[in-house]
């Protein structure tokens, strides 16, 4: 990146470091005629390089379709260093700032060219007017190796008359006539609007064929999927219009959003900027729930803490030591909470994260008590913790408490007991391997474990003085190797049920 190629070098406040190089000028040369007009760009980004980079557009009247398509060099590098990997996007002539009007599309690293019109657009991207002004291809250098990142972006300006843009059809937030019940649902998905290879149509059906009652969109940075969504919902299944943010510094899911709802993403844990975003989606009528937040990929740990959040995903598709981290991090949350004694406190969830082939949608599914099947009454549930994650729709659980005088607390309720009233905890499970262990866990860790006996239920005695809560998990057979001591995968884990006075 040569400094004569930079316009501007600025750290935004609130946003990751930006640079803005020199605009690509079409209106200055040629005004649309019968053809197509096109531009190259080739540069090169050093080490250490901004999080974004910035590519100015200047885009004449006239113009019908704006397409974009991008290579980079990926050199070979020293074992254990990271290579070359580029992002890629667009905002249009509404600009640039972090959270504002102009984002246009992302697909990160799946996709090398794109297309947007009035009429359609490629899947990530928004179809709309092709507005005269300054647009931004937007580079995301998300490794850049040793020798730097060698770039060549190509713009490709078709002229002719706008065409319309499609109504939005979002699906509807209810299901009629579904009343208080348990309801399953997968809400991290992925399609080809972002790095999946799914059609929506295919999520659809793969919904149902595992006997999920709904599903939330969530493609990473981009609200592209929600137009298309209402044909896909009926009867038996809702659909919410979601996101998942990817930032540099962890992921995280706005559940529910209002349909067209776009969260940003370009900032850092340092930049002081998630509050205010998840703010936004609350506003949109969503919820904010980090995903795996001890996930293997780079810059997908979460690191923006967890005091303005409403669930987590402690569970995230086939289970692997990461969700056990996952677990232990929001069990000690729960203990903090059991400590502070103001009865706040953070609920578990899982979901699939499938993109592909063979991933499994519904490994796991979140099952929320809700008073109907929909948005508002779902995210209740989930925000409340009424709910527990089965790796499948063939397990059944029940987990309650009951008390001295007729008292009873279901999962992500209260048992309101004395210290020293005798607690009986009893739990149900059907639709595992008849080698699954049962296990029941407090604020002191595991306080209860068996086999998974004929009739399916087990039952423990305790007092609110030595348990402030009891939660449930159903394990498989630990694998052949497994440290002493650790369980097996998940088949079931419930949100807890606390007991006492608040």
């Amino acid at each position: 990146m040569d400094r004569r190629d930079v316009l501007k070098l600025s750290a935004v406040a609130g946003a990751a470091g930006v640079i803005t190089l020199a605009p690509v000028d079409f209106a200055a040369a040629d005004a649309p005629g019968d053809g197509e007009l096109t531009r190259t760009v080739t540069g090169h980004l050093p080490t250490g390089v901004a999080d974004f980079v910035y590519l100015p557009v200047e885009v004449p009247r006239g113009v019908r379709q704006i397409a974009v398509s991008y290579t980079y060099d990926r050199p070979a590098v020293p074992a254990g260093t990271l290579g070359n990997a580029c992002d890629i996007g667009i905002f249009d002539n509404r600009g640039t700032a972090l959270g504002g009007r102009g984002f246009r599309g992302w697909s990160g690293g799946a996709r090398t060219e794109f297309a947007i019109s009035a009429e359609e657009a490629t899947p990530g991207y928004l179809a709309g007017p092709v507005a005269a002004g300054t647009w931004y291809v937007v580079l995301g250098p998300y490794t850049v190796a040793p020798q730097g990142l060698d770039y060549e972006v190509t713009v490709t300006l078709t002229p002719g008359a706008q065409g319309r843009t499609p109504k939005p059809d979002y699906p509807p937030e209810q299901v009629g006539g579904r009343g208080r019940g348990w309801y399953r649902g997968d809400c991290h998905l992925h399609t080809v609007h972002s790095d999946g290879k799914r059609t929506l149509e295919d999520l659809a059906a793969l919904a149902r064929a595992a006997k999920l009652d709904f599903i939330n969109s969530s493609d990473h940075n981009t609200s592209s999927t929600h137009p298309h969504l209402g044909p896909l919902a009926g009867d038996d299944l809702l659909i919410l219009t979601g996101e998942e943010v990817t930032t540099r510094n962890g992921h995280y899911l706005a559940i529910g959003l209002d349909g067209g709802t776009f969260v940003d993403w370009r900032y850092r844990a340092r930049d002081d900027a998630f509050d205010g975003f998840a703010r936004q989606i609350r506003r949109a009528g969503g919820i904010v729930v980090p995903a795996h937040p001890y996930g293997t990929s780079l810059a997908s740990q979460w690191k923006f803490g967890y005091d303005n959040v409403d669930a987590i995903e402690v569970w995230n598709g086939p289970w692997t030591s990461d969700d056990e981290a996952s677990l232990l991090t929001w069990d000690n949350l729960l203990t903090g909470a059991a400590r502070r004694g103001d009865g706040r406190w953070i609920p578990a969830m899982g979901n699939s994260d499938a993109h592909r082939d063979p991933d499994v949608v519904g490994l796991p599914q979140t099952v929320v008590q809700a008073e109907s099947l929909s948005r508002k009454a779902l995210q209740d549930g989930i925000r409340a913790g009424r709910s527990w994650i089965a790796e499948n729709a063939d397990v059944q659980l029940g987990l309650t408490a009951s008390g001295p005088r007729g008292q009873h607390a279901g999962i992500g309720e209260r048992l309101a007991v004395g210290p020293q009233d005798a607690v009986t905890v009893s739990l149900t499970v059907s639709g595992v391997p008849a080698d699954a262990l049962l296990r029941l866990v407090s604020d002191e860790g595991q306080v209860f474990a068996a086999p998974l006996p004929a009739s399916g239920t087990v039952t423990w005695q305790t007092t609110a003085s030595l348990a402030a809560y009891v939660r449930a998990e159903v394990r498989h057979p630990a694998p052949a190797g497994t440290p002493a001591g650790l369980p097996g995968p998940a088949a079931a884990i419930t949100n807890p049920i606390w007991l006492g006075h608040k």
